[in-house]
């Protein structure tokens, strides 16, 4: 056990008190670190590790959640519902959901100003806070090597009315001053970026602690993985920390309303189109282009809204789903086939 935390500090709130029988068998405590099998817990008695049965296992645990541990056990009896959850589709063909963090307050969307920079993965990072509810803040970090950061600000700022955009040298406890109102008490802040673009360092000014950085690669300016897990880091000014691996491949999954919010201006012009099912095209009186046409909106951001969309839409299907339509189009190509081979036999 360590020192005892209060559930406000720790980010309670009414939304999970509201979820909670009052009864003296339980109490809620907050999931600090996922490992295989076992999970690190706070809660007003301190802090723990805890092993998980196979029925809590199922309960999709992630960094962030907050659960009911059983007072005589200790056991995870029950996950409570989240206000928000970073997701993405894992790699492979099998299509799994991994989950990143629950319960995340802000998101610190971080990218440097060198070749990392990159404007649709920046519109990616924003879809994913959109729909767990975080506010964004972008980051940029390296602003003390780089010539000039107007363009990179310029950039990010275009990306939404009213968006936060900081630029900073990363190991500079002043710089990253800015970013302290959002690490009070009770608030979760999760950091989300690529590999290389100075999250440990982030972490390691933010928190006052150490952790290994590694050098960026000087032909493409990209960085190793140095994170390879989440955790959540208490901050000094009473708020929580959610580091994240370093994430080049990001792939979205059941977004698509917050995907309307990232694009909002195409959204309001999709709304002006004659046809309700416009595919901003070739279709007569497509506001959409119309826009493009006068320079009020930008054809790579169409193209990009459009490639986010259709990527979402392909993730979000279910496993069962895909296989029912790969096992149909399966059917289709092998009735194909036959009709082929009965067609020259015919003809023999």
């Amino acid at each position: 056990m360590s020192t005892p935390e209060s559930l406000q500090t720790l980010g309670w709130r009414p939304f999970f008190q509201a979820q909670v029988d009052v009864d003296g068998d339980t109490q809620p405590a907050r999931v600090l670190h996922v490992h295989r099998g076992r999970v690190e817990v706070a809660h007003e008695a301190g802090h723990e590790l805890l092993e998980l049965s196979a029925k809590a296992r199922e309960m999709g645990i992630t960094v962030g959640d907050w659960v009911l541990i059983d007072r005589n056990g200790p056991r995870v009896r029950r996950r409570l519902d989240r206000f928000g959850l970073f997701q993405r589709r894992a790699a492979g063909t099998a299509g799994e959901i991994q989950l990143i963090a629950a319960n995340v307050d802000t998101l610190f969307i971080v990218t440097s100003a060198n070749r990392d920079f990159n404007v649709a993965r920046l519109e990616r990072y924003l879809a994913i806070a959109h729909d767990a509810g975080a506010f964004p803040v972008i980051v940029i970090t390296k602003a003390d090597i780089a010539d000039s950061t107007d363009d990179f600000v310029a950039a990010a700022s275009g990306l939404a009315p009213g968006i936060l955009v900081e630029c900073l040298d990363a190991r500079s406890a002043d710089d990253v001053d800015v970013l302290r109102p959002w690490c009070k008490a009770g608030q979760t802040i999760a950091l989300l970026g690529s590999s290389g673009v100075g999250k440990s360092t982030l972490i390691n000014t933010l928190t006052g602690e150490h952790q290994d950085t590694q050098a960026v690669r000087e032909d493409d300016q990209r960085g190793r993985h140095t994170t390879t897990s989440r955790s959540m880091h208490a901050l000094p000014q009473g708020g929580w920390l959610i580091d994240t691996p370093g994430m080049r491949e990001l792939q979205l999954v059941d977004v698509g309303e917050a995907l309307d919010d990232v694009f909002a201006e195409i959204s309001a012009l999709a709304a002006q189109c004659r046809f309700a099912d416009c595919a901003h095209e070739s279709e007569p009186d497509c506001a959409v282009q119309n826009a493009i046409e006068r320079g009020l909106l930008d054809a790579g951001r169409l193209r990009r809204y459009r490639k986010l969309q259709s990527e979402d839409r392909r993730n979000s299907e279910s496993i069962a789903e895909r296989r029912t339509r790969d096992r149909n189009l399966g059917k289709f190509y092998k009735s194909v086939l036959s009709d082929k081979q009965k067609e020259k036999g015919g003809k023999l």
